[in-house]
């Protein structure tokens, strides 16, 4: 099977995969809402939690991350049997959910941010690459209680640990490119950290009683 012909089947699934937004999914057809229509406007874990509490907020986590470890499953199968790469599907795979997840054809093109579905991706390239991006996430949180600020750096350590390794360059260029646009993607947070006007986590167990 032609290399183009089988990363054109995995990007086009992995990213109708990626579509299935859960944050939209549940709030819409559990309940019975739009999580874009609250908060930031954003479909993605934090905005849901911020809007409606922790009570539904394993759904999400699940879906989202099933997708992607559905996604990438299938592409590092798919390439380790026709080529003996699974990285390379991997990589294809999971940067065509992400892409799928931040910009849904579903929903208008608006989704998510990317960040469960990269902390999936993490874990099914290299244990080592996960290690250094999930340790990074959950202490920036910790000590700073900024969600997007560890995504962020999480984000960007991908690119770099890539460097160090892999000796592919197409393996290198793939993960900056999902590091790059996972942070893309938290360009807003951005202008919120520089000011300092950033939201910061606060646990919340039910839904505000508005909602």
């Amino acid at each position: 099977m032609p290399v183009a012909f089988s990363v054109l089947v995995i990007v086009l699934l992995s990213y109708f995969l990626g579509c299935f937004n859960g944050a939209v999914l549940i709030s819409s057809f559990v309940i019975r809402d739009d999580i874009r229509g609250h908060g930031s406007g954003n479909a993605g874990l934090t905005n849901f939690y911020r809007t409606y509490g922790a009570r539904y907020a394993l759904g999400v986590i699940l879906l989202d991350m099933g997708k992607t470890a559905l996604a990438t499953v299938i592409g590092g199968y798919m390439f380790h049997c026709l080529y003996n790469d699974w990285t390379l599907g991997v990589l294809v795979a999971g940067l065509s959910c992400i892409i799928g997840h931040i910009f849904p054809a579903f929903y208008e093109f608006k989704g998510g941010k990317g960040i469960l579905a990269g902390s999936v991706l993490v874990i099914m390239l290299d244990w080592r690459m996960a290690l250094v991006a999930w340790c990074l996430f959950f202490l920036s949180v910790v000590l700073t209680r900024y969600v997007s600020l560890g995504s962020i750096l999480a984000a960007a350590s991908v690119g770099v640990t890539a460097i160090f390794l892999y000796d592919r360059p197409v393996y290198i260029i793939l993960a900056i490119i999902t590091a790059a646009l996972v942070i893309w993607s938290h360009r807003s947070n951005v202008v919120r950290l520089a000011k300092g006007n950033e939201n910061k986590f606060k646990f919340r167990k039910d839904p505000p009683k508005e909602l």
